[in-house]
């Protein structure tokens, strides 16, 4: 029997997974590491932190499936963005990765802005406008900083990019990494020429263009072996982790949106062609399927329901760890004796800024509307609720912009809890659709690799055989009326603070 390997690169922690060809998870790893942070603003990892985890992860999924590695027929990628890694003529390193949290080069970025303008940053490559983030930015930032790295730099990689060339010995790039490096055009789908031309760097040191789910090649004999894994195993393209996430969940045609409910909350909505928001609140991004594009961006997510458990949910943490059970699903229940709405309690749940659509960073986290008879168990479901109040936000920004969102698919740890999905169908009146598989991100790389091998006739075939969705929630037409409330007042509140959030 054919199995696939896949791996998701992760910002903390590398998973590797192997799924048969049914998608059932036959293994799985996880390898945590512990970024760096040599200043306030910088974020690296050393290069070969990575691939130790990656050795580590196949050794210990190879264990525990005891399954012959002739037997895995391929394998896929799943990556964090922005990640820079710059290799000299030796395929070496020549510094640590700079993480996609790095924050150094704002001036950098500034500059940036100043040649080219926000404007043109969106329509060239879709991204509302230049940060620190985009690898552009780094590429200037070790250009002005840094000059004997950048001099020596031979190749510009990102993380998947770099795993393939060590996996392949080939420099091979795809569109769903490559949109928010801001020296790929997303329309052209070719480098941005005045962009390269203004970093001073070529063609030459940047990766062959190719296509999600795409064959680069074997593995090399003498990494299989280091590895473990046999030489004939075909390696190939992957995509950005959200856009394999979505492609985990089913979420690959028009009119599907998927939101990943982490510390952050990821959405992303399949479109058929570019769409560009007028009002710079939404990127574009390329999907991991050739010439289809996704609405993608992050926000505030379950970040601020492990800040409310870590603060005032002792009791439920103690309970859980004594008996092997979750907190969050113990303050799920809670939240489940109190009425939709919150008897009129309100949460704004922006305790590090608001991100997509209002993408304001001196925005505040606000309760309102709270009074004696609240409890601490209207607190935790406020805050669920402001979160799909976010999730309702974007969908009515996205249909703003000419899309209709017939369905919600849900992944990541907040999928996990019912009475959240049913929350998240009440709020926005759709449908909600988990998949049975917690690991969305490896599950879509899987596909994406088991396409390109040939074990499926296309991607609509391979999804059909590998994905199995969990729980479907149907919007309680009984909430409509207090959810439509509830979230009109939710924005009446947001909007009355952004001068008191600017300062003024």
């Amino acid at each position: 029997m054919d199995y696939i390997l896949s791996v998701d690169l992760g910002t903390t922690a590398l998973k590797i997974a192997l799924f048969d060809r049914d998608g059932n998870t036959m293994s799985l790893s996880t390898q945590e590491y512990q970024l760096l942070t040599p200043t306030t603003l910088s974020v690296e990892l050393g290069v070969e932190t990575y691939w130790n985890a990656f050795k580590e992860g196949i050794r210990e999924v190879l264990t525990k499936a005891a399954i012959p590695p002739k037997d895995i027929r391929t394998l896929g990628l799943s990556a964090q963005g922005e990640t820079l890694i710059v290799i000299g003529r030796d395929g070496k390193p020549l510094r640590n990765a700079i993480v996609w949290l790095d924050n150094r080069a704002q001036e950098e970025a500034d500059i940036l802005a100043r040649e080219f303008g926000h404007e043109a940053c969106y329509k060239r490559t879709g991204q509302v406008k230049f940060v620190p983030t985009w690898p552009a930015s780094k590429i200037l930032w070790i250009k002005r900083n840094e000059p004997e790295v950048f001099e020596r730099t031979y190749k510009y990689l990102l993380i998947e990019d770099y795993f393939i060339y060590r996996l392949t010995g080939q420099f091979v790039a795809e569109g769903s990494l490559l949109c928010s490096t801001t020296y790929w055009d997303i329309i052209s789908k070719q480098w941005w020429p005045e962009m390269l031309e203004f970093l001073s760097i070529s063609p030459d040191q940047l990766p062959q263009i190719r296509e999600s789910g795409e064959v680069v090649g074997t593995i090399i004999p003498g990494v299989a072996l280091e590895l473990g894994l046999s030489p004939d195993t075909i390696v190939a393209t992957g995509a950005l982790d959200q856009a394999a996430g979505a492609i985990g969940v089913g979420n690959i045609k028009s009119g599907i949106f998927s939101e990943n409910t982490g510390a952050a909350l990821a959405i992303c909505m399949t479109v058929d062609k570019p769409t560009f928001d007028p009002l710079g609140r939404m990127p574009c991004h390329y999907h991991g399927i050739p010439d289809t594009y996704m609405m993608h961006t992050f926000t505030t997510g379950g970040m601020v329901l492990r800040w409310f458990r870590d603060n005032f949910c002792q009791p439920e943490m103690i309970v859980a760890s004594s008996s092997n059970r979750d907190a969050y699903d113990l303050i799920g229940l809670e939240v489940n004796h109190v009425p939709a709405g919150c008897d009129g309690l309100i949460m704004l749940p922006h305790l590090a800024g608001a991100m997509a659509p209002e993408s304001n960073p001196k925005a505040k986290g606000v309760f309102y509307g709270f009074t004696l008879h609240h409890t601490r168990e209207h607190f935790a479901r406020a805050i669920m609720e402001a979160i799909a109040c976010i999730v309702k936000r974007n969908i009515d920004v996205i249909e703003e912009l000419g899309n209709s969102v017939f369905e919600v698919r849900c992944l990541g740890g907040g999928s996990k809890s019912r009475i959240w999905n049913q929350i998240k169908a009440d709020l926005t009146q759709r449908t909600v659709l988990t998949a049975k598989s917690s690991e969305a991100a490896c599950l879509g790389a899987a596909i994406l690799a088991g396409k390109a091998v040939g074990m499926y006739r296309n991607l609509e075939e391979a999804c059909s055989n590998m994905i199995t969705l969990g729980e479907r929630f149907e919007p309680n037409v009984e909430n409509a009326e207090v959810y439509s409330r509830v979230y009109k007042q939710y924005v009446r509140i947001y909007d009355s603070l952004i001068n008191i959030f600017a300062g003024e």
